[in-house]
């Protein structure tokens, strides 16, 4: 027991180490005004060894440092592989949370490639999908994005080339996590929330879904709720904040993520508490913790079938396979699947989907998963 718990602090502190080094190198390369060379630099498969199967192809993404990233490119890379190519021919374009370096590798390959590319991405917050939608309809290219938008833009009022969005309704899921925390409280007590970064979507979705839950319980008082980015790094820094705050006073915590859990649960151990804790995205380490009794629950939104599939309809869209014009709105804007994931559930849950290799998708199956369209 001694020795599954000292790996469990050494990958929450590696993870931390690791997210602080690829942090550093982003802003040094920042610094010296090479943020956009990377992607200008980056090679991808010629067009002319037949256009159906090189077509160039990138996703566009935070950091794959990120176990939840780090599952949504691999989902990339195996469709990839899916049409003959190696996963080396996915073009990645790492932006470590920056918006401007989202929006302006994304122009940059399109650039380079003359707008003859296919493209998936987050757009990293909601206001950026505007500018990344806009220079890949100008460039003539193909986009599917997820997670993030705003409320009034929709991929049918670009044509074909914004080819779809997919996020995930994380209110009822966030809601149903809460419970789990609060009901394990019994109902009394004290809770923090760590939040992601503000304007993102799914960080407004979990927060509402905690607020709901917290409606039905009011001898549980909500201390303070802050944002920590979905950093695991930071996610630490303000949990370490909140124990100095409000010490004993906390009974339980609500984190909008799993990466950022893994930041909560380190600043508890270096105080010697063990509190309740939920999450969300279902990735490998957090499944395992949740088995251990680690954390409480977890939700799972498949991310390597959501980075295949939004590549894979970006790619289909500019082979022409479909015409996304042609297709209803519920196959432009999407809801994605979300699993919750309790202890008495881990086991199964990680034999059938973290078995050590991605689940084989039909990668044509381009709507099967998916749970309805967005609602506004």
């Amino acid at each position: 027991m001694e020795t599954e718990l000292e790996n469990e602090n050494a990958f929450i502190k590696t993870f931390i180490e690791q997210e602080v080094s690829s942090r550093r190198h982003f802003l040094l390369a920042s610094a010296a005004g090479l943020a956009g060379v990377a992607a200008l630099g980056m090679g991808f498969p010629a067009m002319a060894a037949g256009p159906a199967q090189r077509l160039p192809m990138a996703w566009s993404y935070r950091d794959r440092s990120n176990p939840y990233w780090n599952e949504v490119v691999s989902g990339g890379e195996a469709f990839v592989e899916s049409l003959g190519m190696k996963k080396g021919d996915l073009v990645h374009l790492i932006n470590n949370g920056s918006s401007e370096k989202s929006l302006a590798d994304i122009k940059a390959f399109l650039a380079k490639t003359g707008g003859k590319c296919a493209i998936a991405c987050d757009p990293n917050d909601a206001p950026n999908a505007r500018p990344v939608v806009e220079s890949v309809a100008k460039a003539g290219a193909f986009v599917s994005t997820i997670w993030n938008k705003t409320d009034d833009l929709h991929p049918w009022d670009f044509g074909d080339n914004w080819v779809s969005h997919m996020t995930w309704s994380d209110v009822e899921p966030a809601e149903k996590t809460a419970r789990i925390l609060l009901n394990a409280m019994g109902g009394k007590g004290a809770i923090v929330g760590i939040g992601g970064i503000p304007a993102n979507g799914p960080a407004i979705e979990r927060r509402k879904g905690l607020m709901k839950a917290l409606k039905d319980f009011p001898n549980v008082q909500l201390l303070d709720y802050q944002p920590a980015d979905w950093s695991t790094q930071k996610a630490n820094e303000v949990m370490q904040g909140f124990l100095t705050r409000f010490g004993d006073k906390i009974t339980g915590v609500f984190s909008a993520n799993d990466s950022m859990a893994y930041g909560i649960l380190e600043a508890l151990r270096a105080e010697g508490k063990k509190l309740p804790v939920v999450a969300y995205d279902g990735n490998p380490q957090a499944v395992d913790l949740v088995m251990k009794g680690e954390l409480l629950a977890t939700c799972f939104t498949n991310p390597p079938w959501a980075g295949g599939i939004s590549a894979a309809l970006a790619y289909h869209a500019a082979i022409g396979t479909f015409k996304p014009s042609k297709e209803p709105k519920a196959h432009r804007e999407f809801y994605g699947p979300t699993i919750l994931i309790t202890q008495k559930d881990a086991q199964a849950f990680k034999k059938k989907y973290q078995s050590g290799s991605i689940p084989k998708y039909d990668w044509t199956d381009f709507w099967g998963p998916t749970t309805g369209p967005i609602r506004a």
